[in-house]
């Protein structure tokens, strides 16, 4: 009967104690950690796991350490040769000092899309547009060394920088596709003219050849006239050498 009624009055203590650790246990995700302030001041880094949070003294800001991807907006910027020209990007980073990310800065997040915004408009504004559209590759990494090495002092390490589009004006476009097609033309009256060039030296060789050989010379007349006897609808003329004819000639005579 005593035991019943003590612990009858246990049950209020158990009921309290079991609320209690219900609201202070507080529950850090594997690609999560927890930034712990203690009265306001920062006291440590939660790993994943449950942990126990003391109400009204401590405050706990999860922090996600995996990698994101910010989607940077077009901008508008003037490259060295004056050209204007709209480009985006898309930056990729991940925090890896929560407490830095927290303390040094308001809005990490904003504060590296900002800080992108800004570098990707000085990057483009050093380089030719010949440069930009050739060099992608060097101008994203030039960009994500600046925003890396800022970033840094927040806490955030920058993966890589990709610029995706870059949109010019109209008329530069057909500019620029009046220059590639002439570029074309030229590059083909180049090459046929070194087909030219490298037949002709072919025929000469051929002629010195032949001319050295008069029975050759001989042969490649008949399997000409071969060849043209095969359609009787050719109608052919020939030069034949003056000393030729009068050979022909004397020959007929007798």
């Amino acid at each position: 009967m005593e035991f019943g009624l003590i612990m009858l009055g246990l049950w209020p203590l158990l009921f309290s104690i079991i609320v209690i650790l219900l609201v202070c246990i507080r529950q850090i995700n594997q690609y999560e950690r927890g930034v712990v302030f203690t009265m306001g001041k920062f006291s440590r880094i939660w790993q994943p796991g449950w942990k126990i949070l003391i109400p009204v003294f401590q405050k706990l800001v999860r922090v996600d350490v995996r990698v994101k991807a910010v989607d940077v907006p077009d901008q508008e910027a003037i490259t060295k040769d004056n050209i204007p020209l709209r480009i985006n990007a898309v930056i990729y980073y991940r925090v890896a000092d929560a407490a830095k990310a927290i303390i040094e800065v308001e809005d990490y997040f904003n504060a590296v899309s900002q800080l992108a915004q800004t570098t990707m408009r000085n990057a483009v504004g050093e380089v030719k547009l010949d440069q930009l559209l050739t060099q992608k590759k060097e101008v994203s990494e030039g960009i994500k060394q600046v925003v890396d090495r800022v970033s840094d002092e927040w806490g955030v390490d920058v993966q890589s920088v990709e610029l995706k589009d870059i949109v010019l004006p109209d008329n530069l476009k057909r500019t620029i596709a009046k220059v590639a097609e002439a570029e074309r033309e030229r590059q083909a009256v180049i090459i046929s003219s070194e087909g030219e060039l490298a037949a002709s030296q072919n025929v000469a060789k051929a002629a010195e050849t032949l001319s050295g050989s008069p029975g050759a010379l001989h042969l490649r007349t008949l399997q000409s006239i071969n060849d043209l006897s095969s359609d009787e609808s050719n109608t052919t003329v020939w030069m034949v050498p003056v000393e030729a004819l009068r050979a022909l000639e004397a020959l007929a005579k007798k």
